[in-house]
């Protein structure tokens, strides 16, 4: 536990440099983009705390969102929820299907 949170915190030195080095670089004057209040992620997430012993595919998760069900949404889709897998927040329990891990 104590690794992952010096790994974590190493990170967020990483990010608050490559944070001041941009801002350096943009011109003066510029205003930056309102952060994005509600991401992909941010969905997909809710939609498993909304329904945690559920599982889901891809194309599920876009029709229970209202999301586009075109394949190239699809398989972006399927990239993030194999990177929720992969963070530990989900579980895969079918081999094309994701569960919130409880």
């Amino acid at each position: 536990m104590t690794a992952a949170l010096a790994e974590t915190e190493a990170r967020l030195a990483d990010l608050a440099t490559t944070r001041k080095v941009i801002a350096e670089r943009v011109p003066p004057g510029t205003k930056p983009d309102p952060p994005e209040t509600n991401t992909a992620y941010q969905a997909i997430v809710n939609a498993f705390n909304q329904h945690p012993g559920r599982a889901f595919r891809a194309r599920e998760l876009h029709a229970l969102l209202g999301m586009p069900t075109d394949e190239a949404t699809v398989n972006v889709t399927r990239s993030r929820l194999g990177r929720l897998a992969r963070q530990g927040f989900l579980t895969q329990p079918g081999r094309v299907r994701y569960q919130k891990r409880t």
